[in-house]
């Protein structure tokens, strides 16, 4: 018996990751359970297990009278002395109980004990594995819709991705692998509820960290990030090693890092930054691909008034609103963009402000160069190179 328990111990440790010391814990504890479910009480008995060998033994310990009343916690002193000759009364005498002897019924709960053991042991030790994927990315196969949400095999869970963490338009085919940000994992009576999603900014954040080794080393960071799920993300990235250039690192050679994470999020653009402490020169990098004439930030108000050529204003503001909606939410700062006709008319920007000295906390653009043109065409199709991504719907 002992061996079989052994070998069958050993087992749930391998496939399941359940511990001997465990399950013995719950042998020990059905085998109490079964003892009161057989003798109504357990206030005697005494279980002893070799945790090593688990060989097992059940006793009830009697005391010695010389007449017995209550036969489940006493003992003749003629029976005890049949025992061991050296027992006297008063004495406790441990007496071997035949687990075997136990009713169906009490076999039966002892059983049940140990199996729900088992489970939640199960459960725990898969909530265990997948907490600590929480904030992290995981890679999941599809397995079907279940209406219009859809059920990921994670491995040893399944996990659901609701319609709400879906982005719109991807459309994904049973047993594709696809990567998925763990939000949260909850612990219930059925098994861990693992909640995953392909819209958090988070998921951005976690591929570059797989993808460039810079950023999962720390010495690139990604200090901001902003994010149209499907559409467009805006990364603001920062380097502690001034001998590494942070942009350079993420886009990788000929683009190989960052294209990766594009074709990963299904052709979403991509445009990466660089950071910087200075609010007028963060929000006109933000501002990418658009050039920018001047930027005025109040730090205290978070607002900024920000000037671009006329044939600039579409590009800067983007497709309905979004090139600016993204460059606000990566900046925290209220953008007022404006085109310099509109300034020049409003009195913001004088008509010879080229041959003016600029304000404190204005920032100067290198659009005052002449070589701008080089760069981007009228049509404002083109963008500067740490964009990435499909740009034909612009």
């Amino acid at each position: 018996m002992s061996t079989e328990l052994m070998e069958a111990l050993t087992i749930l440790e391998q496939e399941k990751d359940i511990s001997k010391e465990t399950m013995l814990d719950a042998i020990e504890n059905s085998l109490m359970n079964a003892c009161k479910n057989h003798f109504k009480k357990a206030d005697n008995i005494k279980i002893v297990m070799n945790r090593e060998t688990c060989d097992f033994a059940v006793y009830a310990e009697k005391t010695v009278v010389e007449e017995v009343d209550d036969p489940e916690e006493q003992i003749s002193l003629v029976n005890a002395k049949m025992m061991d000759s050296k027992y006297e009364l008063g004495d406790i005498v441990q007496v071997p109980i035949d687990s075997k002897s136990f009713g169906r019924i009490a076999t039966q709960n002892a059983k049940n004990l140990i199996l729900q053991k088992i489970r939640e042991e199960e459960r725990k030790v898969v909530y265990d594995q997948y907490f600590e994927k929480e904030k992290d990315i995981v890679t999941g196969i599809v397995q079907r819709y279940v209406g219009r949400n859809i059920s990921i095999d994670l491995g040893k869970a399944d996990a659901m991705l609701t319609e709400n963490e879906q982005v719109k338009g991807e459309v994904f085919k049973p047993t594709e692998r696809i990567k998925l940000y763990v939000v949260e994992v909850k612990n219930t009576t059925k098994g861990p509820k693992i909640l995953v999603s392909r819209t958090h900014p988070e998921l951005v954040k976690r591929l570059f960290e797989s993808e460039v080794t810079e950023v999962k080393d720390g010495i690139v960071e990604i200090k901001s990030i902003a994010r149209e799920a499907g559409s467009r993300t805006k990364i603001a990235v920062w380097s502690n090693d001034p001998d590494v250039d942070p942009v350079g690192a993420c886009v990788g050679m000929n683009g190989q890092r960052v294209n990766a994470i594009v074709n990963e999020l299904r052709g979403e653009k991509i445009d990466i930054i660089n950071w910087s402490d200075n609010p007028a020169i963060l929000i006109e990098n933000a501002l990418s691909p658009a050039k920018v004439i001047s930027v005025a930030a109040d730090p205290e108000d978070k607002t900024a008034s920000v000037i671009v050529p006329d044939y600039q204003l579409s590009l800067a503001i983007g497709k309905e609103g979004q090139n600016a909606r993204l460059a606000a939410r990566l900046t925290g700062y209220k953008i007022d963009i404006k085109s310099e006709t509109q300034a020049i008319e409003s009195g913001e920007l004088p008509a010879n402000y080229m041959d003016l000295p600029m304000e404190e906390g204005v920032y100067e653009s290198d659009v005052y160069e002449d070589d701008y043109e080089d760069d981007y065409y009228e049509d404002d199709a083109v963008y500067e190179e740490e964009s990435y991504g499909d740009e034909s719907d612009e």
